[in-house]
């Protein structure tokens, strides 16, 4: 039976194909996201520090993997990695991260299956019309005819792209990474 809360050993690490190097400095374009809290998000008129972190897709407990998922750098870990969000969500909010956003290209009404089953303290943002992902060039990849986002995580303080963590592995540890980049920030 697969598990979903925990990652197999052996999974292949995902190299930097330099995919996004273009992001760091950037300015975010206005694009509302739908949350899963019912809210439209638009990161680029946010006010502080905020955490974005993207991932391909969650499984739903009972239901396959698309086919040699965990053979793919990187696909593997959406739910471990929302799950490290949501256990250091508060040790984010005292390093000065005003908001927290997990970003997928599922709608919201699965996203929002998998909010309440891991009771996420943030929402997650829906970018199924591929709005952002286009308009940014968020790197992508695609399994069974689906486009999915390769897992990164963003750093956006005013509206512009601070730091990326790119690529993301294991995703399990990416929230205490971007804890003590925080930490090494603020010193």
């Amino acid at each position: 039976m697969t598990t979903y809360n925990t990652l197999p050993d052996g999974l292949p690490a995902p190299e930097d194909d330099g995919a996004a190097s273009h992001l760091p400095g950037l300015e975010l374009p206005i694009i509302e996201l739908p949350a899963t809290d019912g809210r439209r998000i638009d990161l680029s008129a946010l006010s502080g520090l905020t955490v974005v972190y993207a991932y391909p897709r969650t499984g739903v407990p009972g239901e396959p993997l698309p086919a040699g998922w965990d053979e793919i750098p990187g696909a593997r870990g959406c739910t471990p990695q929302s799950c490290a969000f949501r256990d250091h969500f508060a040790d984010l909010k005292g390093a000065g991260v005003e908001h927290v956003f997990g970003l997928s290209l599922q709608d919201t009404t699965y996203q929002s299956e998998v909010a309440e089953r891991l009771h996420l303290p943030f929402p997650l943002l829906s970018d199924h019309r591929h709005e952002l992902t286009h308009a940014i060039r968020l790197p992508t990849f695609s399994v069974e005819g689906a486009l999915l986002l390769k897992r990164i995580t963003l750093i956006i303080e005013e509206g512009a792209i601070s730091h990326v963590f790119y690529p993301v592995f294991p995703p399990d540890r990416n929230a205490a990474d971007v804890l003590a980049h925080l930490h090494k920030l603020s010193r």
